[in-house]
């Protein structure tokens, strides 16, 4: 199964790092995890993994902090871990429906489709329904070739209008080399939130690897313009300048020019 390619800043280093206020001394689980989900919003995951760690570290009971690890481990490719923070979670709250999808997710990424599908069966049967749960519905139905993902999706949408979830199910279909499906996805997220830097650059991403170039340029500058620091949407710029360099030297000595 491809790897998705990991949408980070160049050095896992936060835009603001340089200029920004100097970080408290002493945070609570309630601060660290804001800041875990601020960083996951700007696809700094190794950050947000970080802050996850620290707020679980103040209330292990945190089982969002438990999940946000899960998910985080697997935008990283960290699949392994991933299993293995999912069961350990599992293990100090049984039946929770969250912790089973991260768990199937973990899985379906390892390849253990039957493993995984247990596990999204029985978190779809917990009590309560979340966007993850569907999502990662979702990835199972892609996984296994069935042509059935987008109502999982669309599920998971309805059942959250936070931009981040088509943005993340952008990211699922970009795991499975689904450009197409991921840029009409991630435009969700672009439409729903155009002041984040973020869904500007997934954007770009999809068109770049369409070979949308102009269209990728325009939303890699947009990126640029939200968040000047951007060190992945500058390295994507200035390969589209060579790519279109190498185009116009190839034209100017077919002209004769």
């Amino acid at each position: 199964m491809p790897r998705f390619e990991k949408l980070e800043f160049g050095a896992n280093e936060e835009p603001s790092a340089r200029s920004g206020p100097a970080q408290p001394p002493k945070m609570d689980e309630v601060q660290w995890m804001k800041q875990a989900e601020q960083s996951r919003r700007g696809g700094l995951y190794e950050n947000a993994l970080k802050y996850y760690s620290r707020a679980l570290e103040q209330d292990r009971s945190l089982v969002a902090g438990w999940l946000g690890q899960v998910q985080m481990l697997i935008l990283l490719d960290e699949a392994k871990e991933a299993e293995l923070w999912s069961r350990n979670a599992l293990e100090l709250f049984p039946g929770n429906g969250e912790l089973m999808a991260g768990r199937a997710q973990a899985f379906c990424r390892l390849g253990d489709l039957r493993q995984a599908h247990a596990l999204s069966d029985g978190a779809l049967q917990q009590e309560g329904q979340s966007a993850y749960r569907w999502m990662v519905r979702g990835e199972l139905m892609l996984a296994g070739k069935q042509r059935v993902e987008a109502h999982c999706f669309d599920k998971a949408r309805q059942l959250d209008h936070d931009w981040l979830v088509p943005l993340e199910t952008a990211l699922i279909y970009l795991y499975y080399r689904a450009s197409s499906k991921a840029l009409n996805q991630v435009r969700q997220a672009v439409h729903a939130a155009p002041e984040q830097y973020y869904p500007w650059y997934v954007q770009g991403v999809c068109q770049m690897k369409l070979g949308f170039n102009r269209q990728a340029r325009h939303s890699f500058d947009r990126c640029l313009e939200l968040c000047p620091g951007h060190a992945g949407a500058r390295n994507r710029l200035e390969k589209l300048e060579g790519k279109w360099g190498g185009w116009t030297r190839l034209w100017r000595r077919i002209a004769g020019e």
